[in-house]
């Protein structure tokens, strides 16, 4: 039975969603500390709570009343790809502009065997999140820092993108048309993936001539199968992750692929993942395959500064601002692999992980473990940003956006 709902600006044709089966990586979700109150100092200014923004698409009230909860056991989901109910889709042609755009039912897409992005991997992602509240409101997470990068990967990659104001909708109006999907609040979140590409047949070596935006979702619990438990990385020598004048700190689709070797091989071995060294010195800490990494020395938390082969991570930058409201030292710049022996704690950041505490780093066969647990800077950290991403404390940096 379908029926069709009319939204300004975009078309959608919806229609019952069949039952979908959830993950089978299975790993509980740690819930944040809902007493926590953020305590920031006065470099940040106080400004309004969580914006109440609604997405320039309106939902009818057929539409509306056939968004239920999807049948998910959500009290077992992990991280893998759940097919849900819509997907955000508009093209534009090298030079021009991308068109409004539509949401179309969420399935395969066709591309011609000639295109950029499968010929010369001309492509561009993003990851962002949204979460549910206790008020049944949505959450989003910064979502114009990702529109931001974004465009910088796309100059780099000789593509045009989006602009963030349409982004920005793009987004909630694929969250909207998924809001069923949407994780219960403390069981998850929906994983938001924007993907740019050069969908244009090219045969010889140039831009494509033409470009597909589109946005899928997929509800998520951990990235790890750890969960918030520590998990155990190893330090590759041999193999790199990016280069200097490469496309390292942009997120490029290619960037990926080139870990996979080196994190299937640590994976097999019980690891949970690999940490990258500088391909210069091999001496400097980079990052994990899909994650930034922070060292904690007392009072000091340091990270790797952002210099052309680290991924500007969002979460990243939250982190750091974070960690300074609650009376921390940061420092990016240079961090030696030596520094892992003396660490206190050792911790990762990304949209799928949030923060992830490290158990222990293996390098040239010698492991270094930090604890029996999780670390208590890593657990005040995951507690402070959770906090503010789920709505149960107070935004006053107006990171958030709120739909209704």
């Amino acid at each position: 039975m379908e029926t069709t709902a009319a939204l300004t600006g975009i078309r959608l044709t919806s229609s019952i969603h069949p039952s979908r089966l959830s993950s089978p990586f299975l790993s509980p979700a740690f819930p944040p500390n809902r007493s926590l109150s953020l305590k920031l100092h006065k470099q940040f200014p106080s400004t309004s709570q969580a914006s109440l923004l609604r997405p320039s698409a309106s939902v009818s009230p057929t539409y509306s009343e056939a968004i239920e909860l999807a049948d998910v056991d959500w009290d077992n989901l992990g991280f893998g790809l759940q097919p849900t109910d819509y997907m955000y889709f508009t093209k534009c042609d090298q030079g021009g502009t991308f068109s409004k755009g539509e949401l179309k039912r969420f399935g395969n897409i066709e591309l011609n065997p000639a295109a950029g992005v499968l010929n010369y991997g001309q492509g561009l992602f993003e990851g962002l999140k949204a979460y549910r509240k206790e008020d049944g409101n949505i959450l989003l997470f910064r979502p114009e820092e990702n529109a931001l990068r974004m465009k910088m990967g796309a100059e780099r990659m000789c593509m045009p993108s989006p602009s963030v104001e349409q982004f920005v909708e793009a987004v909630k109006d694929t969250v909207l048309a998924n809001k069923r999907w949407i994780p219960p609040q403390g069981k998850g979140s929906l994983y938001i993936r924007p993907l740019l590409m050069g969908s244009g047949a090219v045969l010889g070596l140039a831009p494509a001539p033409e470009y597909t935006f589109l946005i899928y979702v997929s509800p998520v619990g951990n990235y790890f199968k750890e969960g918030l438990s520590p998990i155990n990385l190893i330090v590759e020598n041999d193999l790199h992750r990016a280069t200097p004048g490469g496309t390292g700190g942009v997120k490029t689709i290619g960037n990926y692929a080139a870990v996979l070797k080196a994190q299937s091989a640590a994976k097999a071995k019980g690891y949970s993942d690999v940490l990258y060294l500088d391909c210069v010195h091999k001496r400097y800490l980079e990052e994990v395959s899909s994650c930034n990494i922070f060292v904690v020395k007392g009072n000091i938390i340091s990270t790797p500064s952002i210099k052309g082969t680290i991924l500007p991570g969002i979460t990243r930058k939250s982190i750091i601002d974070v960690a300074q409201s609650q009376g921390f030292q940061v420092e990016e710049r240079l961090v030696s692999v030596d520094e892992l022996v003396d660490a206190d704690e050792v911790f990762c950041t990304g949209t799928a992980v949030v923060v992830s505490p490290v158990g222990s780093v293996t390098y040239l066969g010698k492991k270094v473990s930090y604890g029996d647990g999780i670390g208590k800077v890593s657990q005040q950290l995951y507690n402070v940003l959770t906090s503010l991403q789920m709505g149960l404390a107070e935004d006053t940096l107006n990171w958030t956006v709120e739909l209704r």
